[in-house]
């Protein structure tokens, strides 16, 4: 089952990248984003699944979808050709690059349990350890709804 959901959300983020309909692309991320908080939900990492659905599925996506229906004014703009080449490329080296750096952390679960009863919660270190991380990811959010505001503000102007 993790492979399909893995499958899932490796097409529709590439799909992301390569569709020229900005509106088809933002729902495509949603999407995508929706695959990746499942699977941190069958991860067991149940506040990151929360967090990715409630920000990046819904709040970014509905701030994506705003801007494009507001700025799209039917102009088609010539793209360049090379995100077509580079990013097959990038991709694999990334791919190739992960697994052969990841096989040195890949640890055998019987090794692992004992180091799993002495961690620490997930909560706890992302809620404690890691406030500067929500502080920059508050901020993103904030400067997109300020920024939605002050486009229509713009538009009520002229």
């Amino acid at each position: 089952m993790n492979i399909y959901i893995l499958v899932a959300l490796i097409l529709f983020s590439v799909m992301a990248v390569f569709l020229r309909d900005l509106l088809k692309s933002a729902i495509c991320l949603a999407v995508a984003s929706i695959f990746l908080a499942v699977m941190f939900f069958r991860m067991g990492a149940t506040y990151a699944g929360v967090f990715e659905v409630s920000v990046v599925a819904g709040l970014i996506t509905v701030l994506f979808i705003t801007v494009i229906a507001l700025t799209n004014d039917d102009a088609k703009v010539p793209e360049n050709k090379w995100p077509i080449i580079i990013f097959p490329v990038a991709l694999a080296i990334f791919i190739i690059f992960d697994i052969w750096f990841m096989n040195k952390f890949i640890i055998l679960p019987s090794k692992a349990l004992p180091l799993l009863a002495q961690g620490e919660k997930f909560g706890d270190v992302l809620w404690g350890q890691r406030t500067f991380d929500l502080l920059g990811q508050i901020g993103v959010i904030f400067a997109g709804v300020f920024g939605v505001f002050a486009f229509f503000r713009r538009k009520t102007d002229e």
